[in-house]
Protein backbone atom coordinates (compact mmCIF):
# COMPACT_ATOMS: atom_id res chain seq x y z
CA UNK A 1 0.00 0.00 0.00
CA UNK A 2 1.61 3.31 -0.99
CA UNK A 3 1.74 6.38 1.41
CA UNK A 4 2.26 9.32 1.24
CA UNK A 5 3.13 11.61 4.41
CA UNK A 6 3.67 14.74 4.71
CA UNK A 7 5.10 17.17 7.63
CA UNK A 8 6.31 20.22 9.10
CA UNK A 9 3.36 22.45 8.65
CA UNK A 10 2.54 24.98 11.16
CA UNK A 11 1.93 28.77 11.71
CA UNK A 12 4.52 31.44 10.98
CA UNK A 13 4.78 34.95 10.30
CA UNK A 14 5.46 36.86 7.31
CA UNK A 15 9.25 36.64 6.35
CA UNK A 16 9.55 33.59 7.98
CA UNK A 17 10.38 29.74 6.92
CA UNK A 18 8.78 26.46 7.34
CA UNK A 19 10.50 22.96 5.93
CA UNK A 20 7.87 20.50 4.58
CA UNK A 21 8.71 16.94 4.38
CA UNK A 22 6.99 14.07 2.51
CA UNK A 23 8.06 10.43 3.63
CA UNK A 24 6.96 8.32 0.91
CA UNK A 25 6.07 4.13 1.08
CA UNK A 26 5.28 1.23 -0.41
CA UNK A 27 6.58 2.11 -3.73
CA UNK A 28 10.15 2.27 -5.37
CA UNK A 29 10.49 5.99 -4.64
CA UNK A 30 13.70 6.48 -7.29
CA UNK A 31 10.84 5.48 -10.13
CA UNK A 32 9.06 8.42 -9.23
CA UNK A 33 8.79 12.11 -9.83
CA UNK A 34 7.48 13.82 -6.70
CA UNK A 35 5.47 17.50 -6.43
CA UNK A 36 3.98 19.83 -4.50
CA UNK A 37 0.95 21.53 -4.74
CA UNK A 38 -0.96 23.91 -2.18
CA UNK A 39 -4.49 24.07 -2.11
CA UNK A 40 -6.15 27.49 -0.76
CA UNK A 41 -9.86 27.92 0.79
CA UNK A 42 -11.95 28.49 -2.43
CA UNK A 43 -9.46 28.04 -4.27
CA UNK A 44 -8.17 24.89 -6.72
CA UNK A 45 -5.10 22.82 -6.12
CA UNK A 46 -2.03 24.82 -7.70
CA UNK A 47 1.44 23.36 -8.44
CA UNK A 48 3.96 24.61 -6.10
CA UNK A 49 7.32 22.72 -7.07
CA UNK A 50 8.52 19.34 -8.56
CA UNK A 51 11.81 17.18 -8.92
CA UNK A 52 13.00 14.38 -11.19
CA UNK A 53 13.79 11.12 -10.04
CA UNK A 54 16.84 11.78 -9.90
CA UNK A 55 16.80 15.09 -7.88
CA UNK A 56 19.00 16.68 -10.48
CA UNK A 57 16.25 18.94 -12.08
CA UNK A 58 13.45 20.92 -10.05
CA UNK A 59 11.06 23.14 -11.20
CA UNK A 60 9.09 25.69 -9.63
CA UNK A 61 5.92 27.64 -9.60
CA UNK A 62 6.73 31.43 -11.04
CA UNK A 63 4.95 32.61 -7.44
CA UNK A 64 7.31 30.45 -5.59
CA UNK A 65 11.31 30.95 -7.20
CA UNK A 66 13.80 32.27 -5.67
CA UNK A 67 12.01 31.78 -2.17
CA UNK A 68 11.22 27.83 -2.01
CA UNK A 69 13.45 24.95 -2.37
CA UNK A 70 12.38 21.44 -3.33
CA UNK A 71 15.12 17.84 -2.65
CA UNK A 72 14.94 14.54 -2.10
CA UNK A 73 16.77 11.90 -0.78
CA UNK A 74 16.07 8.71 -2.09
CA UNK A 75 18.02 6.72 0.16
CA UNK A 76 15.08 7.93 3.03
CA UNK A 77 12.06 7.73 0.94
CA UNK A 78 11.39 11.51 1.06
CA UNK A 79 10.79 14.81 -0.21
CA UNK A 80 11.43 18.06 1.02
CA UNK A 81 10.44 21.84 0.33
CA UNK A 82 12.06 24.46 2.11
CA UNK A 83 10.10 27.45 2.27
CA UNK A 84 11.58 30.70 3.11
CA UNK A 85 10.38 34.38 3.08
CA UNK A 86 6.71 32.78 3.48
CA UNK A 87 3.86 35.67 2.66
CA UNK A 88 0.31 35.70 3.62
CA UNK A 89 -0.66 34.20 0.23
CA UNK A 90 0.92 31.33 0.72
CA UNK A 91 -1.40 30.16 3.63
CA UNK A 92 -2.87 26.75 2.31
CA UNK A 93 -3.07 23.17 2.92
CA UNK A 94 0.34 21.76 0.88
CA UNK A 95 0.23 18.02 -0.62
CA UNK A 96 2.78 15.94 -2.04
CA UNK A 97 2.28 14.04 -4.99
CA UNK A 98 3.95 11.29 -6.81
CA UNK A 99 3.82 10.41 -10.42
CA UNK A 100 5.22 7.11 -12.28
CA UNK A 101 7.92 8.86 -14.57
CA UNK A 102 11.54 8.87 -14.86
CA UNK A 103 11.91 11.45 -17.33
CA UNK A 104 12.64 14.83 -17.47
CA UNK A 105 9.99 16.46 -18.21
CA UNK A 106 7.44 17.51 -15.32
CA UNK A 107 3.84 18.56 -15.10
CA UNK A 108 2.01 20.41 -13.55
CA UNK A 109 -1.48 19.37 -13.84
CA UNK A 110 -2.43 17.56 -10.63
CA UNK A 111 -4.63 14.57 -12.46
CA UNK A 112 -1.10 12.74 -13.80
CA UNK A 113 0.26 11.84 -10.61
CA UNK A 114 -0.88 8.86 -8.87
CA UNK A 115 -0.42 9.02 -5.22
CA UNK A 116 -0.99 12.13 -2.80
CA UNK A 117 -0.50 12.62 0.42
CA UNK A 118 -3.05 13.92 3.20
CA UNK A 119 -2.14 17.42 3.06
CA UNK A 120 -0.04 19.80 6.12
CA UNK A 121 -1.63 22.86 7.06
CA UNK A 122 0.72 26.15 6.42
CA UNK A 123 -0.70 29.66 7.86
CA UNK A 124 1.83 32.89 7.80
CA UNK A 125 0.64 35.65 9.64
CA UNK A 126 1.28 38.89 8.77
Amino acid sequence: QVQLVESGGGLVQAGGSLRLSCAASGLTFSSYAMAWFRQAPGKEREFVSAISWSGNTPYYADSVKGRFTVSRDNAKNTVYLQMNSLKPEDTAVYYCAARFYRGSFYSPIPNVYNYWGQGTQVTVSS
